[in-house]
């Protein structure tokens, strides 16, 4: 099961991500863009994603993603802590949450974090 510890660390190790609470809960930035919060008890947490896609992500896996109310509007899904399979989904969440919300210069910078091709 993964946890509000494992995604801090996960978000904190990649570049230029600073951590700032905000509306009660913990939140990560880069760029001054926000692409990870720890909402209400830190079982979930909320990504970037696009429409198209976490509306795909919703109804493939429920037990694991789902949109928040007042998120609808906007490009996020919920996902559930305890549902990820292993700390490599983990990861691949949170970076590519990363990667929509980072500068070009800085994706530039680090390749690596790139999804292959």
């Amino acid at each position: 099961m993964s946890t509000s510890d494992e995604v801090r660390e996960i978000a904190l190790a990649l570049p230029e991500t600073t951590e700032k609470e905000a509306w009660a809960m913990p939140t990560f930035r880069v760029g001054g863009k926000m692409f990870l919060t720890l909402p209400d008890d830190q079982t979930s947490m909320a990504v970037r994603c696009p429409k198209e896609e976490r509306d795909e992500l919703v109804l493939a896996e429920p037990e694991k993603f789902w949109v928040a109310g007042h998120e609808a509007p906007f490009a996020w899904v919920r996902v559930r802590l305890a549902a990820l399979d292993d700390a490599d989904e983990l990861r691949a969440i949170v970076v590519d949450s990363w990667r929509q919300a980072a500068p070009p210069g800085l994706l530039k910078d680090h390749p690596g974090l790139l999804p292959p091709t």
